[in-house]
């Protein structure tokens, strides 16, 4: 089993919180990998909100290519930093050069387009460096996207750390997510590493999804560039809750009645019965087949828990006004915040989302059998 931790704070916090909270989870993971997600940035990327960063994994060859790629599209670099160990990496972790993450200037021409051109060029630029890379590994990409840093590698998370440097004081951020364990269902692969991410939108996932396949197909079908990859049968879940927002104009409320509508004769006794079956009717090839538990993070800093509606796979949530966190097991929800109301730490059960705003005051609860 995976073991997943998130976040979400008023004050910015180094990744070495989840880092720890990971490591008291550890005989529930299997050490082989760890991701990290970081967004509503501190440090000094605050000073470079709206301008969008690019992190991932460069050989030396890596960066001249990507230098030259990027003068050509016009975008300058604003600020860099990179992250060169030069201990020997721990047992199982590849040698890198650079876990480089820089921040550009829009091109000039950029300007006057939309928001959403903006954004689409964004993730272009990210599959086109990603397919470059690919041959030879030397340009792994996880996101190139305003306020967005992801960190990912193959190890135990602990040593990780310690081998990168996480402690490093210019790495803060308001909202992390945090996965220990690479993926095990396939061949190792970074890019099969939780969390996934797309255009703003976040998730990872403790569970397994048996429908993978017939979903796969289906988001692949839509004709949009950014549903592709799949290394893990997880990537399905970031890919399902931004077709759900971005291309169907749902809330988050409706993404759990995407992955796991109300039975046929639950439906019948629902107050907007009618509404959820025609959903139901319309998004069948995205209904998952779990145990899943879902953390995940919207573009607005919305952090999120959803379970399924088998409810295999653990998860909390608690804290109190300025600070909550979801965690697989309350120990590690113990770690990060001990000082708090253990009475009111919550456990989502089968029709259960539950959210904290981006205000960060309060847990939301939201259950399917409401309207």
């Amino acid at each position: 089993m995976c073991r997943l931790f998130a976040v979400t704070s008023r004050e910015p916090l180094s990744p070495m919180v989840a880092v720890r909270a990971l490591d008291v989870m550890k005989e529930g993971h299997d050490g082989s990998g760890m991701g990290l997600f970081l967004t509503d940035l501190g440090g000094p990327f605050e000073r470079f909100r709206g301008a969008p960063i690019l992190s991932g994994i460069f050989s030396h060859e890596g960066i001249r290519t990507l230098d030259r790629y990027m003068m050509e599209l016009d975008f300058m670099v604003k600020y860099k930093f990179s992250l060169r160990p030069t201990k020997r990496p721990p047992e199982g972790t590849p040698k890198r050069d650079n876990y480089l993450i820089r921040v550009y200037d829009y091109p000039p021409e950029w300007l006057s387009l939309s928001k959403e051109e903006i954004e689409h060029r964004l993730m272009v630029t990210r599959l086109e460096l990603r397919r470059m890379g690919e041959k030879d590994d030397s340009m792994i990409v996880f996101s190139f996207w305003p306020d967005v840093i992801m960190i990912k590698e193959v190890g135990d998370p602990m040593e990780l750390a310690e081998y990168l440097g996480l402690d490093n004081e210019e790495l803060q951020a308001r909202v992390i997510l945090a996965q220990g364990r690479q993926n095990t269902n396939y061949d190792i692969d970074i890019y099969a590493c939780h969390p996934f991410f797309i255009q703003g939108y976040a998730t990872m996932t403790n569970g397994e999804n048996t429908a993978f396949v017939p979903i796969r197909e289906y988001l692949t079908s839509r004709g949009f560039a950014g549903y592709m990859g799949y290394h893990s049968d997880s990537e399905v879940f970031t890919h399902i809750l931004h077709f759900a927002h971005r291309h169907l104009g749902l809330g988050i409320e409706m993404y759990k009645h995407i992955l796991t509508p109300l039975k046929d004769e639950e439906l019948e006794r629902h107050p907007d019965g009618r509404r959820l079956r025609a959903v139901k009717q319309a998004c069948r090839p995205l209904i998952i087949d779990g145990p899943n538990c879902v953390i995940g993070c919207l573009p607005d800093h919305t952090l999120f828990m959803v379970q399924d509606s088998k409810k295999l796979r653990p998860g909390v949530v608690g804290g109190a006004p300025g600070m909550f966190a979801f965690s697989s097991e309350m120990c590690g929800l113990d770690a990060a915040i001990p000082v708090r109301n253990k009475s009111e730490d919550f456990q989502p059960m089968k029709y259960d989302t539950v959210m904290v705003p981006p205000e960060r005051q309060e847990v939301m609860r939201w259950n399917q059998w409401e309207r």
